[in-house]
């Protein structure tokens, strides 16, 4: 008991914060309920960015019923390379990114692994049951544009595309990271199954710290690759389109999930309004006195998202 009160104060100590205070001092007072649905659902989401003019992958289709299973040859047919997502689903879980056909038909994901299609309907399937979503609800499968890597990512990227999550609390992005995917995490840039978390500087986008499991390392574990000092690509563009995602929104305390096309650019991949605590040991660093600095800054300052990102590169 002792050593576990020992650890609960250093991590207090160093502005580490917990789940109890995340919900309680950020989520709960700055989140309005009747906006959850924006973030939750990722169908919800895409269509609010589309109206905002804030770019996503593409939408290829939505397969919502188990009726429409019929129709999922056709919204595949002459496709090559897609993604399959849970419209409400959560960790990364139910998301398959196939890259290739193969000459019998059979689906090849970015792992290698060939998925015939029979087992893709299946799963689509599964989806709309709700096996994957957030409370085990009747789901919808999303069929979307894959990200194409964007070419500076390659030497630590090679087994998926990786994203940016950036917190933003009262409109302004206090912290982010990058998710590295592994041959562990199966090419997916989630931190529960094995990639690589990466504190990403607010100011310039260059990577201060990673860690894999909560162990920090300087290389990636599968390419040998240095982490350390890789600036992510068109910072600028993915700090602005993280300041006015969380302005769609309508929440006060929010992660933002970025990816980076090699021909489009950076696009929103989903919102969370609940965003996980990881993102301190990829920082190496505690969120809470960073969210007390941003407190500091008067609302009034505050009006336009160009203020919000004045804001964060002069507190960070």
């Amino acid at each position: 008991m002792r050593r576990f009160i020992a650890r609960a104060r250093a991590l207090h100590e160093r502005g580490v914060l917990g789940i109890n205070q995340r919900n309680g001092a950020f989520v709960l007072p700055l989140n309005p309920r009747e906006h959850y649905p924006r973030v939750d659902d990722k169908l919800i989401t895409k269509r609010l960015a589309q109206a905002a003019g804030i770019p996503t992958p593409i939408l290829h289709g939505v397969v919502a019923y188990h009726h429409q299973l019929r129709d999922l040859p056709a919204l595949l047919d002459g496709r090559t390379s897609f993604v399959l997502k849970p419209a409400r689903g959560a960790q990364g879980n139910g998301i398959v990114v196939v890259t290739d056909v193969d000459g019998d038909g059979a689906f090849r994901r970015s792992s290698g692994v060939l998925f015939t299609a029979t087992a893709l309907r299946q799963h689509v399937s599964n989806t709309i049951s709700g096996l994957f979503s957030l409370r085990g609800d009747v789901d919808a499968c999303l069929i979307e544009q894959r990200i194409i890597l964007h070419p500076a990512f390659a030497p630590i990227a090679r087994f998926g595309v990786p994203d940016v999550r950036v917190i933003v609390y009262r409109g302004i992005p206090v912290m982010a990271m990058c998710r590295l995917p592994t041959e562990e995490s199966d090419g997916r840039a989630n931190l529960h199954q094995g990639a690589i978390g990466v504190g990403i500087a607010i100011r310039d986008g260059r990577a201060t710290h990673a860690a894999l499991h909560n162990d920090s390392l300087t290389h990636h574990v599968d390419t040998g690759e240095p982490i350390v000092g890789f600036t992510i690509p068109l910072w600028d563009d993915v700090l602005s389109l993280a300041v006015r995602s969380a302005e769609m929104s309508g929440l006060g305390y929010l992660g933002v999930d970025i990816v980076v096309d090699a021909a489009h650019g950076p696009q929103l991949l989903e919102l969370n309004a609940r965003p996980g605590l990881a993102i301190q040991v990829a920082n190496a660093e505690g969120l809470l006195p960073r969210l007390r600095r941003a407190d500091r800054v008067p609302a009034a300052s505050l009006s336009t998202w160009s203020d919000r990102l004045h804001a964060a590169r002069e507190l960070f």
